[in-house]
């Protein structure tokens, strides 16, 4: 740390007392975080603003073609524009690297005009012709990650650098709310698609027109981010983000109470309440996603075992699931019971995607009829031991997160029901790794699932067209990793797809709800309230959305609002200490006033001695 000090006839005693009072700070515990380097804004000698956040678990890739985790799609929305991003409020469109559009009265050619003026990171022009190519490299290349959003177009082209034109293969409903980062020509054109799918690591620093550029990963320890000055909503007021990895959730808390951190993600659901204080704010709140028990239906030579490919005993499985139990023990009562694959209340009432089971159709928490309709399935129990078609002991094996402490704490319910049914269960906890490799495990070209049930979650997208498209038969081998079939619900995700009528494209996914509520290749238990908390004394310009339901504040994926806006109290140029620096401060001069008139009259005592 570098302090600049005007001179003085006592510059020297000053330079003593800052030693002495760092050293009491050290040991009175204050801690004050000053970059050294000056920031592109500030003046010569100012220290950058740092917005620290933390959180448990790092981006597993910055490739977007490559990537999977929330935290993945929250890096690079910071990194990259979408075509067009989600308003905070309301999670309706809004202008991003498009600023306006229009289409045909058929719905098959969309004309989106470009932001004139735009730059990449890297000082080249950002135009219609990356959104061109960005999209015809998806299509072309079949680049999975985005292949869901970008169904139905059948190519793109770019008249001018302002236009970017759609044509459509059928009307396409989800055009507005495409999770498309758009990448630069000059710079993913040299990369060969086979590689850009699978080792291409997007060398840093990233070259994108987000707010924000990642610059520097260390892994298992901090990914920062630089401010983009150039960024066409305006310059963020931090000068960088840096997200801090934690292996322990605790001490993330702790260091969100103590000011290192400004804010944190992640919060374990028993610390919520307990970090609400007149600094830090935390909240619950509902995602648009669930937590689910996943089955294997994959058909052989998948080596799940065989009776999870049998709906009947999928089914059975749903009576022997406690679901407030799970959202009371093992998320501490910080969210709600699952029905439908559409939290309730994300969207206004008359379009509410949510589709929620009759009382007759619901599944009771009920052992014994679970036990009677694996039965009457054909799964006998024989000596308490509950055995297949074949007459053989039923094993399966159950798989939860390392890194989630509530998918631990599931699997424990979840084993403990199962096996008063006569099931052989094993449980195990895995890395999140261990778990992909189970999930996508391929054996020359072809997907085969080398796992029997695990526990994760999904998070979605303001549009509901991402989280219904994970169960569809086109996306078995990536998001479907049930590796389930229905040609029914294939046939009703194309028919809304191309519903431009929100209501009727609501009814219809209404239905593909409904069929996976009765063929259970998943069992949604919760639906996801994520954990934030924030300083609210040093920090201000937090943006919450939904505004409406008190929503998430950073790590939405869906907004970048909170990160552009956010600034301390009081506009300070220094560090995360915001308002409380001022206090170090005092604490400074106090010392040197104290120090100061100790040494002069030290030093006139040595004169007096000395005549």
């Amino acid at each position: 740390m570098k302090i600049c000090w005007h001179r003085s006839p006592i510059h020297h005693l000053a330079l003593w007392a800052v030693a002495a009072c760092l050293a009491v700070g050290l040991v009175g515990g204050l801690s004050v975080a000053v970059a050294a380097t000056p920031s592109p804004s500030s003046s010569a000698g100012q220290a950058k603003l740092i917005l620290h956040v933390g959180w448990t678990r790092e981006p597993d890739n910055l490739n977007p073609f490559v990537g999977y985790s929330a935290t993945d799609y929250e890096i690079w929305h910071l990194q990259y524009d979408l075509l067009t991003g989600y308003d905070a409020a309301t999670l309706q469109p809004r202008p991003e690297f498009a600023q306006s559009w229009s289409h045909s009265p058929d719905g098959l050619v969309w004309t989106f005009k470009i932001r004139p003026g735009m730059t990449w990171q890297d000082g080249q022009p950002a135009t219609a012709h990356d959104v061109a190519f960005t999209f015809n490299y998806i299509i072309k290349n079949q680049m999975s990650s985005f292949t869901g959003y970008t169904d139905g177009i059948s190519k793109v082209v770019a008249p001018n650098d302002t236009t970017a034109i759609f044509y459509c293969s059928r009307p396409k409903a989800n055009m507005l709310g495409m999770w498309v980062p758009i990448l630069p020509a000059h710079v993913w054109s040299k990369i060969n698609p086979k590689l850009a799918g699978t080792t291409y690591p997007n060398n840093l620093p990233i070259v994108g027109s987000g707010p924000f550029q990642v610059v520097e990963w260390k892994h298992g320890s901090f990914i920062r981010l630089v401010a983009n000055p150039h960024y066409w909503a305006g310059r963020p007021k931090v000068d960088e983000v840096i997200f801090e990895t934690y292996q322990n959730a605790d001490t993330m808390a702790q260091d969100l109470k103590t000011g290192a951190l400004a804010a944190a993600w992640g919060i374990p659901p028993a610390e919520v309440q307990s970090l609400n204080s007149p600094s830090v704010k935390s909240i619950s709140y509902t995602s648009i996603g669930f937590d689910q028990l996943t089955f294997n239906c994959a058909p052989a030579p998948a080596t799940g075992n065989p009776v999870l490919r049998d709906p009947a005993f999928r089914q059975a499985l749903n009576y022997a699931i406690d679901k407030q139990t799970i959202a009371t023990i093992a998320y501490n009562g910080q969210v709600n019971p699952a029905t439908s694959m559409i939290p309730a209340g994300l969207y206004p009432a008359s379009l509410d995607y949510h589709w929620q089971p009759s009382a007759a159709q619901q599944y009771p928490f009920d052992l014994a009829k679970a036990s009677a309709a694996l039965t009457a399935a054909g799964y006998p129990l024989k000596n308490g031991v509950r055995v297949d078609k074949q007459g053989k002991p039923i094993k399966l094996r159950l798989l939860a997160r390392a890194e989630s402490i509530m998918s631990q704490a599931s699997g424990k319910l979840i084993t403990g029901w199962f096996k008063q049914l006569g099931l052989d269960i094993n449980f195990q906890t895995v890395t999140e790794d261990t778990l992909s490799g189970q999930v996508y495990n391929t054996v020359k070209g072809r997907t085969e699932p080398s796992y029997d049930m695990f526990l994760w979650g999904w998070v979605g997208d303001a549009d509901p067209n991402f989280l219904v498209s994970i169960l569809t038969s086109d996306e078995i081998g990536m998001w479907n990793q049930s590796a389930w079939t229905s040609p029914a619900y294939d046939k009703l995700f194309q028919l809304q797809g191309q519903q431009l009528d929100p209501q009727q494209r609501k009814q219809t996914i209404w239905k593909m709800q409904q069929i996976v509520y009765d063929q259970t290749p998943f069992i949604p238990l919760i639906y996801n309230r994520d954990q934030e908390a924030y300083n609210t004394a040093d920090w201000t310009g937090w943006v919450s959305s939904p505004a409406s339901h008190g929503g998430v504040i950073l790590c939405g994926e869906d907004q970048t609002d909170s990160y552009r806006l956010v600034h301390p109290v009081g506009a300070t140029t220094t560090s995360t200490s915001g308002s409380r620096l001022w206090i170090v401060w005092i604490v400074v001069a106090a010392v040197v006033v104290a120090l100061a008139a100790f040494l002069v009259a030290r030093s006139r005592g040595r004169h007096a001695e000395e005549l």
